[in-house]
């Protein structure tokens, strides 16, 4: 007497049975290692019903045939779905791959039988390589703790296209973590590795770091405009504040009148934000010419900054000067080009106040405007090193 003995139900034969038989036998053996090992089966699961996969038990010594569905390796699911099924296979160990090729959108989960409540639902058009330990079905890719996995060179998507590109440093000691979270709480991507380790997140070309669909804010160049209304005449040599119209009821000018014939100065301060590095700063003049000549015209802007219990009887840093040439036409707008750096006196640090003076260098042998050159502003460039002034 002859019983299943082995996984794969190989029957095995005890020493002078079925003698004369064996061609039939070891076919059986073949076809059914065959579908084990690389076989495919498409079967129909169209409808509503759940369905059973067919199990060839026969203790009979015949070759597999076309009745048997659960001992093939790959098993394509077909058909249109009129509702959400289970697709039932034995429940003994093994995996299988499983192609769920239906339509219908509705779902499918695929368990086995006398376990529904442990399968795995498989969406449609997917393909998942499954693991049975008899009662339970696990997704063999999503259900085995990768400890320490190595991933080369990236991880595509289901459709084969790149999805995380990965570079190697040889030297590394700091890395991502990645946390999820419980309910009411966000995921977290945090630094790892030394004891202080930033994150920096570097768009390609053009492109902007963006939260939410908008751009967002990082630490970097800032700007901060002065107008000419928030400047006073300095006592020596004073620039003059003035307002000019231009046509009644059209916009006025507020600006600071520099002449052609002397050095005229102006003065204005300002406390820098917290995230500002301390370090230099840049500018721009916004001004408009009172005259057509289009000479030369040079403005320079010097700063120092003061401390809390600092004397503000202080010079000021070495002036950093700009040249614009007048653009020809009474009262149109001129923005120079952005300064080379100003070095601001002092020590600038956090919570202090800088001033700074603005003047026209009339004097120098390279300005040549013939006119008085009228200051609607400047605008300062700043760099920021932190995230916000907390």
């Amino acid at each position: 007497m002859s019983a299943y003995t082995t996984r794969l139900k190989l029957e095995k034969q005890v020493s002078g049975e079925n003698s004369g038989n064996w061609g039939n036998l070891v076919n059986y053996v073949f076809n059914r290692i065959d579908s084990t090992v690389r076989g495919y089966v498409a079967v129909s699961v169209a409808g509503t019903a759940n369905v059973t996969l067919v199990s060839n038990t026969s203790t009979t010594n015949t070759t597999e045939g076309a009745d048997d569905q659960v001992h093939n390796k790959v098993i394509e699911l077909t058909g249109a779905l009129g509702a959400a099924i289970h697709v039932f296979t034995d429940a003994v160990e093994g995996e299988y791959i499983i192609y769920n090729n239906t339509s219908g959108s509705h779902a499918l989960t695929f368990a086995n039988t006398g376990h529904a409540a442990n399968g795995v639902a498989i969406s449609q058009g997917s393909r998942a390589i499954v693991y049975s330990d008899g009662s339970t079905i696990y997704d063999a890719l999503t259900s085995v703790a990768l400890t320490t996995p190595k991933v080369i060179t990236g991880i595509n998507d289901v459709n084969g296209n790149e999805l995380l590109k990965v570079t190697a440093t040889a030297s590394a000691v700091n890395e991502l973590t990645l946390a999820n979270m419980s309910t009411g709480a966000n995921p977290t991507i945090t630094a790892s590795g030394e004891t202080n380790v930033g994150i920096n997140l570097v768009p390609k070309g053009t492109g902007v770091l963006q939260g939410g669909g908008s751009a967002l804010k990082i630490a970097g160049k800032e700007t901060m405009w002065v107008p000419a209304s928030a400047m006073y005449a300095a006592t020596t040599n004073p620039a003059e504040a003035n307002q000019i119209e231009t046509t009644a009821l059209r916009p006025d000018l507020k600006v600071m009148d520099f002449a052609d014939t002397a050095d005229d100065f102006a003065q204005f301060s300002v406390a820098f934000p917290k995230s500002w590095n301390e370090g230099t700063i840049t500018y721009q003049c916004f001004w408009t010419p009172s005259t057509t000549n289009t000479g030369n015209c040079i403005f320079g802007l010097q700063g120092v900054s003061v401390g809390d219990g600092d004397t503000i009887d202080v010079a000021f840093g070495t002036a950093v000067n700009i040249t614009d040439a007048g653009i020809g036409t009474v009262e149109d707008q001129q923005v120079t080009a952005e300064s080379s750096a100003v070095t601001i006196a002092g020590s600038p640090a956090v919570d202090q106040q800088t001033y700074f003076q603005i003047f026209r260098d009339a004097n120098a042998g390279g300005d040549t405007y013939t006119g008085v050159a009228r200051l609607l502003g400047i605008k300062i460039f700043f760099t920021t090193d932190a995230a916000n002034d907390a």
